[in-house]
Order: structure tokens, then sequence, then C-alpha cells
């Protein structure tokens, strides 16, 4: 029986090696004559401390994983390329978007969020969806969801959240309580737990799924002329979820499905694409909209923005190697060109921080050394030194402080950021009320039909059920208040199970 590309990888590195007989070294390049036996004082005596072979093999693998990461620990990546077909610099300057057909190579990482290094792909929970334009003006990374909102809206609450979608602390398990003990608290969560229990909270693989910037940026274009903005990238293979069952069967038989739809598929020519859209929002529109358009929790509709067409992201190369090109890449918000900048979007803000600082714990202070994450068509010039893992030319003899009269770099007025008001009072304000059902109503009522319905209730049932009760009475508040007849199934469907499991 044929074997699938991602069986055949070690039979196909040997195919192009010819024959090829490659010498073993020690890391610094020297041959080595015995890789199988540790130097002993005699058959059975102890090691010696000048088997330097042992030595380095075994420093070395001490020291060979790096930190996973907190969140999306567990993923996927593919290299392809980004392709403008339709005009929208009267929106942006930046030069990514300068002409219709122009191509700008990225890297994308798929990911699942709240599961280890080692979980299955086929859980129920939010896809990440990073992409890292490698653009002349610098990189650009677009780091999204599969989702176009999240379940919070302030990023004080972050930590928590991701806490409460990982272990508890003393039994290492995790916690149907903690899970939906936050949730139910904060009602906010309500509208992205509704897709996340949907049938989308289980997309058949990473080709199949939309993927969003999520957020909202502004784009600024060549007359300084600027605009709020949303990201979308709408799979062309189209949308397919997992059914429950069968996700749990291949969380079993095959906890890598995703990764391995992914490498097939690009190993076969079969490469996945999506199609890039906007969405845009003018100044004096968001000023007097309906809601905040800065809400993370919401999204806006299609009917008063519409999608606008831009390019094309097509992924046609696998990585050459797992970790040199997918584990050690590094995704941040912070990481903005000429002509896409931050919106007043709370949790963008708080993400434009932490995610540069969680890579420099990960992977160091030089983390965008690293070949993957290298801006390479483009040329850094800072007054930044040093530091481990410092494998550039450092900058050579240019100066490291700013201003000096030595020929350092210096900055350019036309990539500065524009200028805008703000005024208020400085608090600590609270946005836990800011209408948290309303869209998630219009979900249920009018996204999904009655069979997509059915299936929503019945996911929320069999998971809810196993907090306490006075947890789930909360649940049932909220979804009620999302929509009178939501709630009274859920909890319906609560009381049933529960009088099922009394019979056993």
């Amino acid at each position: 029986m044929p074997r699938d590309k991602a069986a055949e990888q070690l039979s196909d590195f040997k195919e192009t090696q010819k024959g090829k007989k490659e010498v073993l070294t020690t890391a610094s390049g020297c041959p080595i004559g015995d890789k199988l036996n540790a130097m002993t004082i005699g058959p059975r005596g102890p090691l010696l401390l000048q088997d330097v072979v042992y030595l380095e093999e075994m420093a070395h693998f001490d020291r060979e994983k790096i930190p996973e990461r907190v969140v999306h620990a567990k993923g996927a990546g593919a290299f392809g390329y980004f392709e403008v077909t339709h005009d929208i610099t009267k929106y942006c300057k930046a030069k990514i978007f300068s002409e219709i057909g122009k191509r700008t190579p990225l890297v994308v990482r798929f990911s699942t969020v709240g599961g280890e290094s080692g979980s299955a792909d086929t859980v129920r929970d939010p896809r990440g969806f990073a992409v890292k334009f490698y653009t002349e003006e610098g990189n650009w990374d677009l780091v999204g969801n599969n989702t176009p909102i999240f379940f919070i809206r302030d990023p004080l609450l972050f930590p928590s959240f991701i806490h409460t979608q990982k272990r508890n602390p003393v039994t290492h398990l995790k916690d149907v309580d903690m899970f939906w003990d936050f949730i139910t608290l904060r009602p906010e969560t309500t509208h992205q737990v509704c897709f996340l229990f949907s049938d989308r909270g289980i997309p058949d693989g990473y080709r199949h799924m939309n993927g969003y910037g999520s957020h909202t940026f502004k784009l600024v274009n060549a007359d300084g002329e600027a605009v709020y903005c949303k990201f979308h990238y709408k799979t062309d293979q189209g949308i397919k979820n997992l059914p429950v069952e069968k996700a749990a069967d291949l969380s079993g038989s095959d906890p890598d499905y995703s990764i391995r739809d992914l490498y097939n598929a690009i190993e076969s020519g079969n490469y996945p694409s999506y199609t890039m859209y906007i969405q845009v929002m003018t100044f004096k529109q968001a000023e007097t909209w309906k809601f905040n358009p800065f809400d993370l929790t919401k999204v806006w509709p299609h009917s008063e923005f519409p999608l606008i067409k831009v390019g094309k992201i097509v992924l046609n190369r696998n990585p050459t190697n797992y970790f040199l090109e997918v584990e050690q890449s590094a995704f941040a918000p912070s990481h903005l060109v000429p002509g896409i900048e931050p919106s007043p979007d709370k949790m963008l803000q708080g993400r434009l921080f932490a995610y540069a600082d969680t890579h420099r714990h990960r992977l160091g202070t030089n983390f965008l050394h690293i070949p993957v994450n290298c801006p390479y068509r483009a040329r850094p010039r800072n007054y930044q030194r040093d530091g481990p893992q410092c494998v550039t030319d450092n900058q050579d003899g240019a100066p490291n402080y700013y201003p000096n009269s030595f020929s350092g770099p210096i900055d350019d007025p036309k990539a500065k950021e524009t200028s805008f008001k703000v005024s208020g009072d400085v608090a600590r304000w609270n946005s836990a009320d800011e209408d948290n059902f309303t869209q998630a109503g219009i979900f249920y009522r009018e996204v999904l039909n009655d069979e997509e319905k059915a299936r929503l209730v019945s996911n929320i049932v069999n998971h809810l059920v196993e907090a306490k009760d006075f947890i789930q009475e909360r649940a049932v508040k909220n979804f009620s208040s999302a929509d009178p007849e939501f709630g009274r199934r859920i909890k319906e469907g609560l009381e049933k199970l529960k009088k099922e499991r009394a019979k056993i």
C-alpha cells in the first residue's frame, strides 16, 4: 500500500543524496572516528572527561529544547507568496500593495491555542493564523486567528483567560470549572464561545478554514489620509469542519492530522490558497458608530462595511526543517510597515508589547537574526548591539548611540506615523458591559441553520454539564441574554443529560 508524502520524507531525502557519504563531525567540524561507543577505561570502566564527543553530544542534548510557546504551542508552517490582485493604494501606501501583480514572499504558521506541543490537532479550540510578509520595507506580521473576534476586550485579562484554558496548577488536568467559571463571569466571551462550540470550532485541517487579522488596524495612504481597517483571508478550498465523533477518533488515531494534511497537500503540488480582503471604516464613521469599533469581541457587519478584495496568499513550500523554520518562527503584531499602524484597539495595544517580549524570552534577544524571522529583504540598521547569539556583522564599526556625527543611520520623515488626537480622563475604565450579547444573538438566529443550532447547543451542553451547577446556571443566563430560545435549549439539554446520567 503506498504511503503518503510525509511518511516518505526520509526516503525522499536519501534520493537527493545520490549515494553521497558525508563524514560525521563534531559541531566544530572535526571528524569523528567512532560515534557508537563512549570512551572508557576498559570495557566496563568509567567514562573519561576527555571524551569530548560524548560531552558535546550530551551538552547539546540537554539544551536542544527551547521553551514551549505559552500559547499556540502546537502548530504547522508553510512558505509561499502574497500576490496583489486589486488596487487599494487609495487606502494604503505600504509597498506590499503598490501594484497589481506584485508578489511578496511569506511564511504562515497555523496552530491550536490551548494545547501543549504534543496535543491533538483536532480538539475544539480556536486556530492561530499568523502571516509574516517579507516586504522590502521590513517584515510585516499579521497575527490572527480563524475567528474574526476574541473572548475578551481588555488585555489585562489575557493571562487569566489563558490560564483557564491550560491545566489546573494542583491536579495538572484540564479543569471544566476553571473554563466555565471565567467564561460566565466575563459575559463578553459569549460571542466567541458561540463560534468555538459551533461547527467551526473544529476545522478540518488548516487548509479549510478562514483567517482574520481580528484587530482593527489603521491604513494610511501616500497623502497621509487614514482609515480604520480589518483584514480577512478566506480559504479558496472552501470551509470544511470535522464532526465531533470523527475529531475524537482522530485525536487518538492521528493527533497530528492537520500538520500531516498541510504537509502532504503542499508536497503533492496541491497548494493551499486564501483570498485576502479588507473592510474599511472612516474616522468619522468610527466616532458615530453604534458600538465601539475597536472592541475585539465584535465584528463589523459586512452589510455596512463590505469586503474589498486585495490579493491572494499561496502556500507552495514546506519547511526544510521544522525546528529551524517553524518552531523558531516568531510573529509579533508590533512588526508593522509604513502605511499600516495600530488603532486604539486595547487588545492590539497590549499585544504590541507582549509578543516580541515573549520571543525574547523563548528565543533570545536576537531572535530576529534567525533566518525565518530575519527581514532579509530590508537592511536592519539601528543602535541595538550585542546580546546572546548575535550572528550578524553586529553592524560593524557603526556608532551605537544616537544622535551622532559619524554617519550612523538617521530617521526617515516619510516613515513617520500619523498624528491623532486623544483626550479623556486617565482611569482603569470598566468595559465589561459594552453590549456583550447582541452579536452573539445575531450569530445564533441569523448565521446558523437549524442543524447547526442543534449541534451548537449539543456541544455546549456536553461540555458545560461537567461544571458546577451554579456555573451552569450562570452560563444559561448569559446564553439566554443572547437569545431566549438559545438559553432555554441549553437549560433543557442540561436537565435531560443529568437525568440520563442519574439513571446509570
